[in-house]
């Protein structure tokens, strides 16, 4: 096994290995017969979807024990959406940096990795493929329902929808506040079908999570019995030699991305999938979303496009019963953590509830997948979730409103003066991922006051940026090339007539090519533009791909392997 070539052996380097890991551990902890497993875990008590983490790993740390390995906790840097600034998506790639090295690094035969909120599972994937040893992820799963007035208050989504009444002047201050104490219930992350619940839900339909695991409410005990299992598993999968290269092919994406429009799932998704397959050296491509993941229909009824939330998805049969209505469009090839098909996982799966999970033959929405659009103010793409969206503005046309930055909008966005109607496209810019830095989540703009007293409650929005997976509305989100790139976007002018048509799959701007060309980026857009000089973000902004990308850096495609030539002493 690789951790042989720091504890093997009698020289002076195997010793001063040994002798500092002892710590009351036996011999028989470092002969070439006990896999040592690292727990990449990303709790942190400022990143409070994963602080229960440290409890999920002492339940990995006994199922490996017992199964006759070396645990390991191995503690990395952890994001929390709801605190970070600017926005935890400058740092998804430094935490995926991060678990490369730290893994490669260390005397380690397979990892266990441990996240949670938005971006930790998606940056442990994507690490751990770089590296390339056996792994498998437990999802730390999300909290229970809120409720708030007899009703579901859907984390983050209740917070996208009360903010607009309280501006529309139909919900009172003091309820807005009353309603903060009843929507975190519980550990866990978000309880929506936003972006954890969707990366965890799409760990598994890649393979890399036990089958039936993901979804598993935080509080629940089931979670820590996974954990466990979890623990045992990863010993086999080393003496198995089962990769994340074996099991996170390219059928293994299509099968995310059929989990994905099922489970109408966060566009976030899309910047993340891209990013892992990067680091696999897979050739998944944007398109790939809409060829995929277009023609599958809705089934599960959580919010923001729905009505429910996670835990009674889980009660309803869980991520197993969706992708068994959906199993004709599964690639049959794909395997799992446990050596076996994922199409073998969904037999016997059953919905228990069908309000909360719908039978293929009746769904929510008959298309609901990601779709992707391009014209000429995004030639490289954009996105956009159909079934978070209003239908009646899915074919639209409407004069630009432009923002050039968020600090803009947010000083103009209520100006009773501010031109803007029921038909304007609300247009947002220098947000991507070289711009803000880090493409946060500010897509979803808020509705103007005025329209909002007048009961107008979406309108077209573009930007550049993301939105978090637990909002809604008729928003197209990471048009690359962005606009710090001086791509179109950074060229339009107010009153500029926009065409959007999500059938046909087009954006545009109804001017002549030639005048397009001839625009020069706007001049306040760019003065808005973050400039770093030193630090993290300047190598991001260096290096940062644009979103059809997957926004990883450019010199992390591809996989280095797990081989580390020179010895520490």
């Amino acid at each position: 096994m690789r951790s042989a070539d720091w504890y093997g052996g009698n020289s002076k380097d195997s010793y001063i290995h040994r002798a500092w890991m002892r710590r009351g551990n036996p011999d028989s902890s470092f002969t070439a017969t006990k896999p040592q497993i690292a727990i990449i875990n990303t709790a942190s008590d400022l990143a409070p979807c994963n602080m229960h983490l440290d409890e999920v790993a002492q339940s990995v740390k006994n199922g490996i024990w017992e199964a006759g390995g070396v645990p390991h906790n191995l503690p990395m840097v952890s994001l929390g959406e709801t605190n970070v600034r600017p926005t935890a998506m400058l740092w998804r790639n430094m935490v995926a940096m991060a678990t490369e090295e730290m893994i490669r690094a260390n005397p380690v035969d397979g990892v266990v990795l441990l996240g949670g909120c938005d971006k930790t599972i998606p940056a442990l994937l994507m690490g751990a493929a770089s590296v390339n040893l056996p792994a498998i992820v437990v999802p730390g799963g999300p909290m229970l329902n809120g409720t708030f007035k007899g009703e579901r208050l859907g984390c983050g989504t209740g917070v996208w929808k009360f903010s607009e009444e309280v501006r529309a002047g139909t919900m009172s201050q003091e309820d807005f506040n009353n309603s903060e104490k009843s929507m975190i219930r519980s550990k866990g992350h978000c309880n929506t079908m936003g972006t954890a619940s969707t990366m965890g839900s799409l760990a598994e339909a890649l393979g890399m999570v036990l089958p039936g695991t993901a979804g598993t409410p935080a509080p629940d005990s089931r979670l820590l019995q996974a954990a466990h299992e979890s623990g045992n598993r990863i010993v086999d999968m080393v003496s198995e030699d089962l990769k994340p290269s074996d099991i996170m092919t390219l059928g293994s994406f299509t099968n995310a991305i059929v989990a994905l429009g099922a489970i109408g799932g966060s566009t976030n998704a899309v910047v993340h999938l891209l990013a892992i397959a990067g680091r696999l050296g897979l050739n998944l491509t944007l398109d790939d979303f809409d060829q995929i993941g277009s023609r599958i229909p809705l089934l599960v009824n959580l919010q923001p496009a729905g009505e429910y939330l996670m835990e009674d998805l889980f009660r309803a049969g869980g991520l197993s019963a969706v992708m068994s209505e959906v199993e004709k469009h599964l690639d049959r090839s794909a395997i799992t953590v446990t050596g076996k098909p994922y199409v073998d996982s969904l037999k016997g799966a059953e919905i228990y509830d069908t309000d909360v999970i719908k039978k293929y033959e009746s769904p929510l929405q008959p298309e609901a997948g990601i779709a992707v659009l391009r014209g000429n103010i995004a030639p490289d793409g954009a996105v956009i979730k159909p079934a978070a969206a209003s239908a009646n503005l899915l074919v639209h046309t409407g004069k630009a409103v432009i923002f050039e930055s968020i600090e803009d909008f947010h000083a103009r966005i209520d100006d009773p003066a501010l031109d803007v109607d029921e038909n304007s496209v609300l247009v947002l810019r220098g947000c991507g991922p070289k711009g803000y830095p880090g493409m946060p989540e500010v897509s979803n703009m808020a509705i103007p006051k005025k329209l909002l007293e007048k009961g107008v409650k979406d309108l077209v929005r573009i930007c550049d940026g993301r939105m978090s997976g637990t909002a809604f509305g008729t928003v197209v989100l990471h048009v690359s090339p962005e606009g710090a790139l001086g791509g179109p976007l950074a060229k339009l002018q107010n009153g500029d007539v926009i065409e959007l048509n999500v059938p046909a799959r087009t954006l545009n701007v109804k001017i002549s090519d030639a005048e397009l060309a001839a625009r020069a980026p706007s001049a306040a857009m760019t003065e808005a533009l973050a400039r770093p000089v030193r630090g993290w973000e300047h190598l991001y902004i260096e290096h940062v791909e644009q979103a059809h990308l997957g926004a990883d850096l450019d010199f992390l495609r591809g996989a280095t392997g797990s081989k580390t030539p020179r010895e520490s002493h």
